[in-house]
């Protein structure tokens, strides 16, 4: 099974302020207030793949169903609530309703104003290409003919270190426009390659930075 990479955007926060974030200044000031650093990464690296390429791509994206894939989610926001019904007993609505797994799509839906509808996945087992495989079904199955795929994760809260089996890994976002067609420039993802049967989201980044076309 074979699936093209067209264009591709990432954003990392700097090793020396993992908890960095974008500012996000084409966006409506009131809205970006509440945001994550997850949500903001996301509406990030989605904007810079739109932004990518001429109208011929920016009408593709616009067109094409997005699937959003992430490990951990709105981690530092769910440890915060957790926090709030141990401490208090009580949750509050609206940091509830900025919590939940879908608000990173969801919220760049609405800031960007991508109307083709969206969809998000936990990966399997911790299986990031079992996230990217589902993204990239309707594109095989030839029901769509581009789907855009975001995988993000957010700075892991302190407190989590003191956690057994605690693993550091750094924040990460990124973004591609799959399709089903070659087209110039654009990147082969061999879907049975076992090099990518254990790849983590870093090393698949790697992997198309190391395959992309020489500017």
């Amino acid at each position: 099974m074979t699936i093209y990479v067209t264009k591709f955007a990432k954003y990392l926060p700097s090793p020396l302020n993992p908890g960095e974030q974008p500012k996000l200044e084409y966006v409506d000031p009131l809205f970006r207030r509440r945001l994550s650093q997850l949500t903001r990464m996301t509406i990030e690296v989605l904007h810079d793949l739109s932004e990518s390429g001429g109208e011929e791509l920016k009408k593709t994206f616009f067109s094409s169903k997005l699937t959003f894939a992430s490990f951990r989610g709105e981690i530092a926001r769910q440890f915060k609530i957790n926090k709030g019904l141990v401490e208090d007993a009580a949750v509050l609505p609206a940091p509830f309703s900025l919590s939940v797994f879908n608000t990173p799509p969801a919220a760049a839906t609405i800031a960007l104003g991508m109307k083709a509808g969206y969809t998000a996945i936990y990966p399997s087992e911790d299986n990031f290409l079992s996230a990217f495989i589902a993204a990239s079904g309707t594109i095989l199955s030839g029901s769509e003919k581009s789907v855009i795929f975001a995988y993000a994760d957010e700075k892991i809260p302190e407190e989590y270190k003191n956690c057994k089996n605690y693993i550091e890994e750094s924040p990460l976002a990124f973004a591609c426009l799959l399709s089903g067609e070659k087209s110039q420039g654009s990147i082969e993802v061999d879907l049975s390659d076992e090099k990518l049967l254990l790849a983590k989201p870093v090393d698949f980044l790697e992997y198309l930075e190391n395959a992309a076309p020489a500017v």
